[in-house]
Formats: C-alpha cells, sequence, structure tokens
C-alpha cells in the first residue's frame, strides 16, 4: 500500500511529482508480480509529524505571532483513527493497480484554523496573539485536489473510498522513466530533474528552479485596522 497525496495531482513541487510517479510504480509492480499492489490518495492527517494544528498550538502557547502563509490557503484534512481505518480498508479491497482516493470532505480555510485555535485557547486573534503572511512557498498550491477532471472515479462499497480510473505507463516506459530518474537524481541537477518531471507528467507545473521563501510577513486586513484603532 501505497500512501500517496493530494500534491500528486497537478504536482507544482518535485515532492507531489515524485508521489505521482510512485503511483506509476506501483502499477507497474502490480502488473509484474503476483503481489497486489495499490495507492491511496488523501490529504492532511491532524495531528501527525508536521500538521500544521501542532505548530499552531506550539506557537500560541509561546505568545505568537501565529504564521499562515496566505490568507486564501485551504487544505483537506482527516484524523488519525479515521485515516488509519481507511488505509486499512482501501488495502482489503484492494484487487491489485488501483489508485484509491478517499473523500475528505470541503477544504478547510487554514486562517479560520487559526483564529479559531486561538479563541479555543481563550485568546483574541489579532488582539492577544497576531496572525501574519508570511507567503506562499515555492511549489506550494493554495488548493489542493484529490483528483482531476480526466480521472473517472468508480465507487466502492465504502462511501468514502472511490477509485481513480488512471491510466499507467508500459513496463518498458517506466524502465526508462527510472533508469533516468536514477541518473538525473545522483546528478543533482536539479533543474534538469525538474524539466525532466514536467515531460513525463503532462499536468505537472514545476518551476524551472526551486527559488526562494519570502521572508517578509505581512499583517490580516483586519490586524491593520486593529492596530490603526490603537494608536
Amino acid at each position: 500500500m501505497l500512501i500517496s497525496t493530494d500534491k500528486a495531482v497537478r504536482p507544482t513541487s518535485v515532492m507531489g511529482a515524485s508521489k505521482r510517479v510512485a503511483e506509476l510504480v506501483v502499477q507497474d509492480l502490480n502488473k509484474r508480480f503476483a503481489t497486489r499492489y495499490v495507492a491511496v490518495r488523501f490529504g492532511n492527517v491532524i495531528g501527525s509529524v508536521g500538521s500544521v494544528i501542532p505548530i499552531f498550538c506550539e506557537q500560541i502557547r509561546k505568545g505568537g505571532p501565529v504564521t499562515v502563509t496566505h490568507p486564501e490557503m485551504k487544505r483537506y484534512f482527516m484524523s488519525i483513527p479515521e485515516a488509519a481505518q481507511l488505509v486499512l480498508q482501501a488495502g482489503m479491497m484492494g484487487e491489485g493497480g488501483e489508485i484509491f482516493i478517499l473523500d475528505m470532505g470541503d477544504p478547510v480555510s487554514i486562517l479560520q484554523l487559526a483564529e479559531s485555535l486561538i479563541s479555543l485557547s481563550g485568546l483574541k486573534p489579532y488582539h492577544d496573539i497576531d496572525i501574519v503572511f508570511t507567503g506562499v512557498r515555492p511549489g506550494e498550491k493554495l488548493f489542493e485536489e484529490l483528483a482531476i477532471k480526466e480521472e473517472c472515479l468508480a465507487k466502492t462499497r465504502h462511501p468514502k473510498i472511490f477509485i481513480g480510473k488512471i491510466a499507467s505507463y508500459p513496463e518498458r516506459k517506466m524502465r526508462q522513466i527510472l533508469d533516468q530518474l536514477t541518473v538525473l537524481s545522483k546528478s543533482r541537477n536539479d533543474q534538469e530533474l525538474r524539466s525532466f518531471l514536467n515531460q513525463l507528467l503532462p499536468d505537472a507545473r514545476l518551476n524551472a528552479s526551486p527559488g526562494t521563501i519570502p521572508q517578509i510577513a505581512k499583517r490580516h486586513p483586519y490586524q491593520r485596522a486593529m492596530a490603526a484603532r490603537s494608536t
């Protein structure tokens, strides 16, 4: 069972592109071996290592500020028990070669999430705890997708698990792809690697170079208004 991600859909980062390639590898392995190989895509798991909620809570505990990349940033979320159960259920129903797509519900506003966590801590957003915007990082999307229009979703016996009808690559082409990725990875040439992934994955939109992360934080309009009122 490959744990994939919503970032594999129209990837804009090497992480998302590598997950999409891993899905292709799973489909290829399933053709060549008796073992059943399947993949499952979903979004963010609340409370997992690197999850935004523990980061926000730690920032609130330290007195802020809480850092959000963009006021319109949205993400899909699910709990750890729900994620584990859905992965196990997908594994049980998998016949081999499927890419399972989990219904994550509606995406959540990261800004509203930060505001809610501050309020639940007994504090006032923009008054007791600042919220600042650090800027969208290279390869980061404002909105994630779990499937693309070209992918036909088939229902399963579980109401929250679907199968993406995603075309696989021929075995010979996969051998060539993996050989080329091995060469490019060893050469450590970021630009050539990104160019290759863009050519390999028609819906990929990787930048030619990693770029830099913006360093200037910006206040939310409400926060600016409150600051102006206080003066």
